[in-house]
């Protein structure tokens, strides 16, 4: 392709999502810069809506990343502190309880975004639109989920995790 073509082409497709992401309240590009990146898990903590309460539920250094491309999917994979190997069916399905792991593709408004996952560590969230809302607050990135019935620790009811990143790099 001649330089001429690739700049046309180019142009062609910049202008309209630069005028695009400028509108007020319209919806950003999936891989919108804010978020688009590779983030560290800093912090897990559900809040339990009958009590109030928060609890570290993965732990005081809780493991994993959340990867957002500029193209539009998102990855997670989020591990409790000190997993252990299992050993037993007992020991393999406990482990479930301290990982959450999906990926989709994902959309942006304002300071929400929405993820259609097609896979996932749950198969019940495969299908669904999972929508968190963010702030990001110099290097960290803060997700809170709406509440709901968590699989992971469902004996605590209606929860929402408060989940808390930190920038591990910029693409």
């Amino acid at each position: 392709m001649r330089v001429s073509t690739l700049r046309r082409s180019f142009l062609g497709l910049s202008l309209p999502l630069l005028f695009a992401s400028l509108l007020p309240g319209s919806v950003q590009a999936a891989g919108d810069a804010r978020i688009t990146g590779l983030w560290k898990l800093v912090s897990y903590e559900v809040e339990v809506r009958s009590t109030g309460k928060t609890i570290p539920v993965m732990g005081a250094h809780p493991a994993g990343f959340a990867y957002f491309t500029p193209e539009g999917r998102v990855f997670f994979n989020l591990t409790g502190e000190g997993r252990k190997p299992a050993f037993t069916d007992k020991e393999r399905a406990a482990l479930l309880d301290t990982m959450v792991s999906y990926t989709g593709r994902f959309t942006v408004t304002g300071n929400q975004w929405t993820a259609k996952l097609d896979a996932a560590w749950n198969p019940s969230w495969v299908g669904t639109e999972q929508t968190r809302s963010f702030e990001i607050v110099d290097t960290r990135l803060r997700v809170l989920t709406p509440w709901r019935l968590m699989p992971n620790w469902a004996e605590e009811g209606e929860t929402r995790s408060i989940v808390t990143f930190e920038r591990a790099s910029d693409i």
